[in-house]
């Protein structure tokens, strides 16, 4: 809950496992994390990329790329039924949970909008306020590798940054946050308190959280999920990875850096654990004193970034009234 010092603001990062690729069981384990969060006395708290339903790791284990392959389309299938529409109020308890104890929430999902046909997912990252309301839902610019086989590409409407305490928010899923251009449009608008979203891996958080933290002199949450064989679930179609996947796919790397480049939370590997941290404002102005990414360091006469905001879609109608 946001309280007590202007100048600082308690963050959780969950780093748990989903109960992979059941929507409404891993919504309801979401909802008790934040109850947790709440009561550490976070006024924010941020869950990993895809975490509900879950990140497709059956890519990987079950020849993914096989063109017509039955067991691809039955797992695609079952993926589509289970991932989130945000206006089918699938995430309702969620937003009930971050209005009822005051806290806002940054979370990791597949969603499936109807927007787009309804029948495509999408990785996105999705700002809930402090008093319940969606504000902004990014869709990852472009899927990694052989996320592509599952995953459509997004697009710039939610490069968007948001007021939470003295900070403003802003985060990217995985690989976007090595892209220097959409790191620059959250800098444009004020970031300094960025959210780096990962499925789950130390390899990821340990050398970009502090590099990323002191480029734009700001806090770096970096949250991961956790992905076990014992989280996959024997019923699934995906439990066909089980012959050939290892013992962890996602083993967390959890962890938080400093406005300069070093360690507030060292990485948390191979547990579900919720790290709670408080961090102080003044330590963003302290290191915007020599650096400013989008202010007196910025050089707008030489160099600009434009960024399109407008949500795609495959076609625009203009419907009018005969007299």
């Amino acid at each position: 809950m946001l309280t007590g010092n202007r100048d600082k603001l308690t963050v959780g990062l969950a780093q748990i496992a989903p109960v992979w690729l059941d929507r409404e069981a891993t919504l309801a384990k979401v909802v008790d994390w934040i109850g947790q969060a709440a009561a550490a006395g976070c006024g924010f708290v941020a869950f990993g990329e895809a975490l509900v339903p879950g990140y497709p790791f059956w890519l990987e284990h079950t020849d993914g790329a096989r063109f017509e392959s039955s067991l691809q389309k039955d797992i695609h299938a079952h993926y589509l039924n289970q991932a989130i529409q945000v206006e089918a109020e699938h995430l309702d308890g969620v937003r009930a949970a971050a209005g009822q104890l005051g806290i806002a929430v940054m979370l990791g999902i597949i969603e499936r909008p109807a927007d787009r046909g309804g029948h495509s997912v999408y990785c996105s990252r999705i700002h809930i306020g402090a008093d319940g309301k969606v504000v902004s839902v990014h869709r990852k610019l472009l899927p990694t590798y052989e996320e592509r086989l599952s995953w459509a590409p997004g697009d710039g409407h939610g490069l968007q940054v948001h007021p939470v305490g003295p900070f403003t928010v802003g985060g990217l899923n995985c690989y976007e946050n090595w892209m220097p251009l959409s790191r620059a449009a959250l800098y444009a608008q004020g970031e300094d308190l960025h959210v780096a979203l990962w499925p789950g891996s130390l390899r990821n958080t340990i050398d970009t959280t502090r590099f990323l933290a002191r480029e734009g002199r700001s806090y770096v949450l970096a949250v991961s999920g956790l992905m076990r064989r014992e989280d996959v679930p024997a019923g699934s179609p995906a439990a066909a990875m089980l012959e050939r996947c290892p013992e962890v796919l996602a083993d967390g790397g959890s962890c938080i850096a400093g406005p300069d480049g070093g360690w507030v939370v060292e990485p948390v590997t191979g547990r579900e654990h919720l790290i709670v941290a408080t961090l102080e404002h003044r330590e963003v102005r302290r290191e915007r004193q020599n650096f400013d990414q989008a202010g007196h360091y910025a050089r707008p006469d030489v160099t600009r970034l434009v960024v399109d905001r407008r949500r795609q879609s495959m076609a625009s109608f203009e419907d009018g009234t005969l007299s």
